[in-house]
């Protein structure tokens, strides 16, 4: 099944939504996006922007793991999500 980008703004929002209730990541998000708390309100809505929140969570397989449980999906959901957000196309370098 295609994921489209509504569904995939979904799954970034609520992404966004474990994040901003993880006390011990949201401060490392903060600081490797130089995003503010304000940010998280103000671009929630951005898709691009919630590209980014995909991408950092899927920097490591037990936040990706944590997020999915939490959320009820399966672990493959946000790597979908990302491809169907702006900028997610996979890069074929050949």
């Amino acid at each position: 099944m295609t994921m489209t980008q509504d569904r995939a703004e979904t799954v970034a929002l609520t992404c966004l939504g474990w994040l901003a209730a993880n006390d011990v990541l949201l401060p490392v998000f903060l600081g490797a996006t130089g995003a503010s708390e304000n940010d998280l309100r103000d671009r929630a809505a951005d898709p691009e922007f919630l590209g980014s929140v995909l991408d950092f969570v899927m920097m490591d397989d037990a936040w990706v793991m944590a997020f999915c449980t939490g959320a009820g999906l399966a672990p493959e959901v946000p790597m979908q999500a990302r491809a169907a957000l702006p900028g997610g196309t996979q890069v074929n370098w050949t």
